[in-house]
């Protein structure tokens, strides 16, 4: 598949917001319900997003269509500061991928996306729902270990992972 990747614009917004509501369809549909709940994650914090530099679009370059988006955050990530049942194996300087969504249309982009991510840093790091089970399983395939349990900002639990291709 011939992807682009490139940080989104305002432009973009609609069809980014679209592409979260298929993602959240895809979450519930995959036993996922709680994950992106109350329309999360909102257009004003994906414009915020957006003007922060942090949000990233994929580009089906065959036809041009929005595909899929992610936001990369450099860190330290103030959720990540403590983990509990476990640790991060390292204390490297970081970036985050956060709200990774799809249309479905692309197979293989959550690679492509971690992939590209990782030429801008070696260290990663990512959190997802304990019931994200294809989640869980894209990032274990791509390498990531499990390194213990975060609270977001709402006080939930998230299960941490890191990957760091500098340790291979």
């Amino acid at each position: 598949m011939n992807i682009e990747i490139r940080k989104a614009v305002t432009a973009d917004i609609d069809r980014l917001m679209q592409i979260f509501s298929i993602a959240r369809e895809f979450m519930k549909s995959s036993g996922n319900p709680n994950q992106w709940i109350n329309g999360y994650p909102q257009e004003e914090f994906i414009c915020k997003e957006i003007a922060d530099g942090h949000c990233f679009v994929c580009i089906n370059k065959e036809n041009g269509n929005i595909v899929a988006t992610f936001c990369l955050i450099k860190g330290p990530d103030p959720t990540y500061s403590y983990i509990e049942d476990g640790e991060w194996p390292d204390n490297e300087p970081y970036y985050v991928i956060h709200r990774l969504a799809s249309d479905g249309s692309v197979k293989g982009i959550a690679s492509m996306c971690i992939e590209w991510s990782s030429l801008i840093s070696p260290c990663l790091r990512v959190d997802t729902h304990h019931d994200n089970k294809v989640m869980q399983h894209l990032l274990e395939k791509n390498g990531f270990v499990r390194c213990g349990i975060i609270y977001v900002a709402n006080g939930t639990p998230r299960i941490a992972y890191q990957r760091n291709t500098n340790n291979k």
